[in-house]
């Protein structure tokens, strides 16, 4: 494929406005054609911003509009099913986590993708963050040595709205990057054992309602392997994801807080300015995985996280779910 990429962009909210400012404006070989969201005036919106003349509330008339690849930025509660529904459309599928909230949810969707041979990517973007890619290539040439311990965090820096969250979130939805990034950086070893403790304490008064906005989770690999990792929905220095591998020849550590190398120091100490958001900490990994994408639809090959990748990463999400309802640690 030689000529530029059309993509469609399913999904006008936070996250589909940020990847559509970057599919538009700042990833060669891409062209940003059409965007679809069923609130009423989103898709249209964000067209006239970014200059798209195709606005539609339904995925169908997206896939139908000539695009050749879609990006997935909608509710998580319809990933499965849109993946499924472009695959079956021919189409190359770029899908933000996570692919599902269920394994039984998410496998008929990796079965149509199968079927039709389409390329699939998941957007784990912390695989294209500069020092988490460095700790991969650590572990990748030996200079670490045989893996023993991996950390992981999330830390987000607000609860704006308790009630809305949806039960199990922190497994589903934020953690779930933690344990694509621990699976990642431990290649070749398969999670094997799975214990999560988890609480509000963010906003306790929410925790009858199913919240969770606080986790700790640890996770035994085949290679005898042991990693952490850890979420809050409340951190208020900022925005706060970090990584660790170690091994018995070194350690790498990955990831910062900060927006810029400043360090200010005043009479009151140093100051450094952090990020408030995932997209303003992370906004070279989000354009990173979007130029993998493209590239991957012109070669046919997926060089980010797959649909097994996902897979993999969403069934210690539902270990954690069964652990933290017994107290017991899950077998996977």
């Amino acid at each position: 494929m030689s000529k530029q990429v059309k993509i469609g962009l399913i999904g006008a909210g936070r996250i589909g406005q940020s990847h559509g400012e970057i599919l538009a404006l700042h990833t060669p070989g891409a062209k940003l054609t059409a965007i679809a969201d069923p609130a009423p005036g989103a898709a249209a919106s964000l067209a006239a911003r970014l200059g798209l003349s195709q606005a539609f509330t339904s995925p169908d008339e997206l896939l139908a509009s000539g695009v050749d690849a879609v990006v997935v930025a909608a509710s998580a509660t319809v990933h499965a099913e849109l993946i499924a529904q472009a695959a079956a459309a021919g189409k190359a599928i770029f899908c933000e986590k996570p692919a599902a909230l269920s394994v039984a949810e998410l496998d008929p969707a990796l079965a149509a993708v199968e079927r039709a041979g389409a390329v699939l990517q998941i957007g784990f973007n912390r695989r294209f963050a500069p020092g988490f890619a460095a700790a991969r290539a650590a572990v990748d040439n030996g200079q670490l040595g045989a893996v023993r311990l991996l950390r992981s965090n999330t830390r987000d820096p607000g609860l704006a709205n308790p009630g809305a969250v949806p039960p199990w979130t922190i497994f589903t939805q934020t953690l779930i990057h933690d344990f694509d990034t621990l699976n990642w950086l431990n290649p070749g070893a398969e999670p094997i054992r799975v214990f999560a403790q988890a609480d509000a304490l963010v906003a306790p008064d929410f925790k009858a309602k199913g919240l969770l906005d606080t986790a700790l989770v640890t996770i035994a690999y085949s290679n005898g392997a042991l990693a952490m990792a850890d979420a809050c929905f409340e951190a208020v220095y900022g925005y706060d994801v970090r990584g660790e591998v170690f091994g018995s020849s070194g350690l790498a550590k990955a990831g910062h807080i900060r927006v810029t190398d400043l360090d200010r120091y005043a009479a009151d100490g140093m100051h450094v300015d952090t990020a408030r958001s995932d997209t303003g900490l992370l906004q070279d990994s989000y354009r990173g995985e979007l130029a993998a994408f493209v590239k991957a639809v012109r070669s046919g090959r997926t060089t980010g996280a797959t649909g097994e990748d996902a897979r993999r990463a969403l069934a210690i999400a539902e270990a954690c779910i069964a652990s933290y309802q017994s107290g017991q640690p899950v077998e996977l």
